[in-house]
């Protein structure tokens, strides 16, 4: 229960990369965490590019930096819908600014490009948004997993492994919030 009293939010919208969502929810929840999910609409019903369905339990404009822990951004699609609503780009913008765990896979990188948190950062991300993660100052490195303080990325699903075992470790090297 390595992170028993830590509260990771996972960000959701619709076309998600199921694997990417879900993964790291129940990894994280086995290992303690609270896992909460947060979307544009708290309550509403988003799919993944399949068709698989994730609540969301909190709203943007619900959620504040000061009470989680970490922050999980997935792939698919759905980074291209969610990095258009200034409070989830700001959510993640403050997480990183606090020192807290910044987690994106896939195309994630696109919200991580929207917060303006990349700038002489290393990460990694899908090939096909490479670009765009080097034109908001990263520098790229094409690997499993790649961990710059409190921000770990990662490519695509068969780096999940990497990906949640990275996650993990930074958020374990910071106690828990009081709450």
């Amino acid at each position: 229960m390595e992170l028993k009293g830590k509260r990771i939010a996972i960000l959701v919208d619709n076309f998600y990369q199921e694997m990417e969502v879900w993964y790291p929810y129940f990894r994280f929840q086995e290992a303690g965490a609270e896992v909460i999910t947060v979307g544009a609409q708290a309550g509403a019903t988003y799919t993944s590019k399949v068709g698989y369905p994730v609540k969301s339990d909190k709203s943007y404009d619900q959620v504040r930096a000061a009470d989680f822990d970490g922050v999980v951004v997935p792939g698919g699609y759905a980074p291209d819908h969610i990095r258009r609503h200034s409070a989830a780009n700001q959510f993640v913008h403050d997480m990183n600014q606090q020192g807290k765990l910044v987690a994106a896979i896939c195309h994630g990188g696109w919200v991580l490009c929207s917060a303006d948190m990349l700038k002489g950062r290393r990460a990694t991300c899908f090939f096909a948004i490479k670009d765009d993660v080097v034109h908001a100052g990263a520098k790229y490195e094409d690997a499993e997993v790649v961990v710059d303080g409190n921000l770990v990325t990662s490519r695509k699903p068969e780096d999940l492994p990497a990906f949640c075992r990275a996650s993990i470790g930074v958020l374990t090297a910071v106690p828990a919030m009081a709450r």
